[in-house]
Formats: structure tokens, C-alpha cells, sequence
């Protein structure tokens, strides 16, 4: 029975993903606002000679001038990709760049044209190695401790992020609807990486089930809240010059989409969490009745809850605290603050996880509760029709 209704699943979001795919129709083209001939290299700071950012030439964003610490400097730098690889070139630095220090790798841009003075260009701070570096500590800790399983999370979350990349983003910028790509991508995304990371067995298709039920909640609330709150999704100047880039986006859904996203990761953690302590209590006690069952899963489950709730609150906080430090500078009542463009998307996408996530719970755990009953009865009739041929055979041994 949880296969077919896990093939019914597969098949119905196989449908969906053929139907919303990406096929490069509609899908808009940015054209780039620099001046034709403009080359983009990267260099090594060798040297830095002192600079007053009044002279720096930037914007008032980069070189903070009300800042007492802000000073810019004047690099020499060793370019080491390009045309020009092996030379050494002047480039002005804000703040920021010149506390890197002599030796930071940095992205050059050269503006050819007749201005006075160096036609490169501090464009920004070259990341990809320490970036390189940290996610490879990361694989190498979740190996070490998870081992197999921690290994095979790690093929899920590349699976997953390729899904979001060559899929879910394409399809957004065709003008797909968002709400429909987000639970196609998301149950995609939830299939291969539930039994990559976890098998195949009833215990991770339970889960699969629970988190199915979770994301169906999460987009429903999610839409309802976001047509309640009169939210359109333009809050912020990227959603506005993302709104000019793509207009066939409708930011209303892709508000939704985020949402079904956003809670995604979280979700399935309860999920597993849930199942897996079924079968464990069912393991140590096998005996123990259903409701009984349900019942101490639902005390673990409460918990998860209760620390689980604390972690979305707390990360959308923390993804959002510039917004937060911003409009605490501002004179406004707390209330007008909360019902504003900004706080308000935050909230309607904490409470329609929240919502998903902790209703995903109960189900997961009543779910499973069946399940176990229905591998005890099967185990139980199996034990019957093995005991039978042996109880045969005693009694005709003592007749004879």
C-alpha cells in the first residue's frame, strides 16, 4: 500500500515536472548596463599605499565616510588570470578591500575609454577559495560522524541544489506558475533525497508521506496568508528591479514559492525525526498499544516542536536583521513597524512554515503509528503459518 501510494506521488510529480519544465521560450535576456569592452580579471594585492576617500571616487556605500576607521587605499596588484596575466597594476581600494591586507586576491575590472588616471577598477574581494575551503570542512565533518549515511546526505543536498538550479529557477523566469514549480520542485527535491540519505524502507517512506502532508499545509496557509496580508511581493528594491528584469514574474506566487522552500529542509528533519521514533519505541516495546505508541511519540515530537519552532523564528530573524536594525532607527509605532511591507513577509513566512511544519508532526507520527501496527499483524500471521506445519508435525510424531 505505501508503495503504490509513493508511485501514484512519483508518477503525479514526474507529470508535473514534464509539464512545467523549462524550455527557453519567454525566458528574458539582461543586458549588461557597462560599457562595451569591459574585462573582469583577477589579480594579487602586492602593496598599499595610503588613501583619503575623498579621493577614492566611489559611492558613499562603499567607502563609509561617517565612519572614523573608514580610509581607502592605493593597491598594487599582480594580475593572474587575462590578457595582461603577470602584470602589475594600480587600483584604488574602498575600506573594506584595503583591510584585507597585501595578499588578498582580488576581482578587477579594466573600463577602457580616454578618462584620466588607471583604467582598472576594484570591482570586489576574491571569495572562492576560503569559500572552497569551508564547504569542504563541512563534507569532510558530516563524513566523519554520519560516515555512509552523512555521505549519501551530501549526494541529496547536490541532487537537490541541482533540481533548484537546472529547474526550479529556469521555470520561474519563463513564467511559470510559482506555486505549482514549488511543491513539483520540492517533491522531486523530497523523493531522491529521503531515500538517498535514508533508504528505502517503510520507516523513510512514512517520513516521505509526512513531509508530502507538510508541504500541501505549508503552500495552502502560505497562499491564504500572503492574499490576507495584501502582500505583492515587491518589498524590497530586488524584487522591484527583479519585477523591471523579468515582468512576466507574478510576485505574489513567487512570495508562495519562497515559503514552500524556505520550510523544506526543516520539515523533513521533523519528519524523519518522527518516524524513526516510532520505530524505535516500537522496537523496544513491540507489544505496546497503538494509541499508547502514538502517545510517547507525540511527547518526543512536542519537544521537537517546541525547539523547532525557536529555530524558524530565529533564522528568519537573523536573515532578516539589517531589516530589523533599520526600522528600529525609525520613530514608528511597534505596530505599524509589524504590519509593514518588509516585517510582514517575514512573519506571514514564518507562521506558514510553522503552521506546515508543526501539524506535519501529528500526521508523520499516526501515520507511522499504522504502519507499525501493520507489520506487527503481518509479523504476527507470518509467526502463526510458520508455528502451524510445526505443530502438525508433533502430532503426528506422537500418534506414531
Amino acid at each position: 500500500m505505501l508503495a503504490g501510494v509513493v508511485l501514484v506521488l512519483a508518477l503525479a510529480t514526474a507529470v508535473g515536472m514534464w509539464l512545467l519544465r523549462p524550455t527557453g521560450v519567454g525566458r528574458p535576456t539582461v543586458k549588461a548596463s557597462v560599457a562595451v569592452g569591459v574585462q573582469y580579471m583577477h589579480g594579487d594585492v602586492t602593496a598599499i599605499a595610503p588613501l583619503s576617500c575623498d579621493d577614492f571616487g566611489a559611492p558613499p556605500s562603499l567607502t563609509h565616510p561617517s565612519a572614523k576607521d573608514a580610509k581607502c587605499g592605493r593597491a598594487q596588484v599582480k594580475l593572474t588570470s587575462g590578457p595582461e596575466q603577470g602584470s602589475v597594476v594600480t587600483v584604488d581600494l574602498p575600506p573594506d578591500a584595503r583591510r584585507a591586507g597585501v595578499g588578498v586576491s582580488l576581482v578587477i575590472m579594466k573600463v577602457p575609454g580616454p578618462g584620466e588616471g588607471s583604467p582598472y577598477t576594484f570591482y570586489d574581494i576574491e571569495r572562492g577559495t576560503p569559500l572552497a575551503l569551508l564547504v569542504a570542512a563541512f563534507a569532510l565533518t558530516v563524513v566523519v560522524v554520519a560516515r555512509w549515511r552523512g555521505l549519501r546526505s551530501l549526494i541529496g543536498l547536490a541532487l537537490a541544489a541541482a533540481v533548484v538550479v537546472e529547474y526550479l529557477l529556469p521555470g520561474l523566469l519563463e513564467g511559470h506558475n510559482p506555486v505549482a514549480l514549488g511543491l513539483v520542485s520540492s517533491a522531486a527535491i523530497m523523493i531522491v533525497v529521503l531515500y538517498v540519505a535514508h533508504g528505502v524502507s517503510a520507516r523513510t517512506t512514512t517520513a516521505l508521506l509526512g513531509t508530502f502532508a507538510g508541504l500541501g499545509i505549508t503552500a495552502g496557509m502560505g497562499a491564504l496568508a500572503v492574499a490576507w496580508a495584501h502582500l505583492n511581493g515587491v518589498s524590497s528594491d530586488d524584487n522591484a528591479a527583479l519585477q523591471q528584469a523579468a515582468q512576466q514574474l507574478d510576485l505574489r506566487n513567487l512570495l508562495t514559492c519562497g515559503i514552500i522552500l524556505a520550510g523544506l529542509g526543516i520539515l523533513n528533519d521533523v519528519t524523519i525525526t518522527q518516524s524513526s521514533a516510532v520505530w524505535e519505541l516500537y522496537d523496544a516495546a513491540p507489544h505496546l498499544p497503538p494509541l499508547r505508541l502514538y502517545r510517547q511519540a507525540m511527547r518526543i515530537g512536542r519537544d521537537h516542536i517546541a525547539s523547532t519552532v525557536y529555530t524558524v523564528v530565529f533564522a528568519y530573524a537573523g536573515a532578516a536583521l539589517p531589516v530589523l536594525l533599520l526600522i528600529s532607527l525609525v520613530n514608528q509605532p511597534v505596530s505599524r513597524i509589524l504590519t509593514s511591507a518588509d516585517i510582514s513577509e517575514e512573519i506571514v513566512r514564518t507562521m506558514a512554515s510553522g503552521i506546515g511544519l508543526v501539524l506535519a508532526v501529528p500526521a508523520t507520527t499516526a501515520l507511522a503509528t499504522l504502519v507499525v501496527r501493520s507489520l506487527q499483524r503481518a509479523e504476527a500471521r507470518s509467526a502463526e503459518q510458520v508455528s502451524a506445519p510445526r505443530e502438525t508435525r508433533a502430532r503426528v510424531g506422537a500418534d506414531a
